[in-house]
């Protein structure tokens, strides 16, 4: 009779960390930050429709990322636990500590339990009155939550993005000027990977979304098409246009030069 392997609890949670690590690590990132008139979220993502960015209830926000499927169920759970609250209580008793002490416990209990742990990183955002009263929730796969401020960075190569926002992001910026912060950061993974600047901006698909501290009821609004266009950067002019400026410039001393010679050879042939 063969005896089954044996692996300790240790082994085991360390190769169910790095499981969904890995899972993690492949995808592509989400920026949320804090900005003056409440939070933005802005991730990669090339679809359309699979959302990682969206709304749980009137003033909380929701990204994700790692395996779809996974985190769009912790979605949808979050989504009935808050309208559940709200009904049994009252709407202003939903909160985004509650939300993701729920999400924390979730998490955990799969980690522990389930033969394969979620390959998910959540992030539970809440707009409040004043600045001072945001709140950004970090939550990983094994369960842990974090308080995290000014901003949160989750999937792919997180340490370039954060430290490139480390010294730029400011609260009291308006949101155009956040935008293109959380722009820089999330171009310069692109930037290293593919040693292209021009070519990784290029290929960048963004889904933007912003939780609102102006509107009255349901604070989270999308951003596309020309809304988002109105306040993208300005892409950088080529620099062609020196280029054409100095070869015009130089052709017209040219043709002085050569005009000038020839005035002075015609009058010397004169005079001769």
């Amino acid at each position: 009779m063969t005896m089954p392997l044996y692996a300790s609890p240790e082994q085991l949670m360390r190769e169910r960390s790095e499981l969904a690590r890995k899972g993690i690590a492949r995808g592509r990132s989400v920026v949320v930050l804090k900005y003056a008139g409440g939070v933005l979220f802005v991730a990669e993502n090339p679809s359309a429709t699979l959302h990682k960015v969206s709304e749980i209830y009137d003033r909380i926000g929701f990204a994700a990322v790692g395996r779809y499927s996974e985190f769009e169920n912790l979605r949808v759970a979050g989504i009935r636990h808050a309208d559940l609250k709200g009904y049994q209580y009252d709407r202003r008793d939903v909160s985004a500590r509650a939300l993701a002490n729920a999400y924390a416990a979730t998490l955990g209990s799969i980690f522990t339990e389930q033969l394969k742990p979620f390959e998910v990183e959540v992030c539970v955002a809440e707009v409040g009155a004043t600045a001072a009263e945001d709140q950004l929730y970090r939550l990983t796969f094994d369960g842990s939550i974090f308080d995290e401020s000014p901003f949160v960075v989750m999937g792919g190569q997180t340490e370039p993005i954060s430290a490139k926002l480390k010294d730029v992001v400011d609260a009291d910026h308006d949101l155009r000027t956040a935008l293109a912060t959380a722009i820089e950061g999330l171009r310069a993974t692109a930037t290293s990977s593919n040693g292209n600047g021009s070519a990784a901006e290029a290929e960048i698909k963004l889904e933007v979304a912003v939780l609102d501290r102006a509107r009255p009821r349901r604070a989270f609004r999308r951003l596309s098409g020309a809304a988002l266009e109105a306040l993208l950067p300005a892409k950088e002019e080529s620099a062609e246009k020196p280029d054409d400026s100095g070869e015009g410039d130089s052709g017209k001393d040219s043709d002085k030069g050569s005009g000038k010679d020839s005035d002075k050879g015609e009058g010397s042939s004169e005079k001769e």
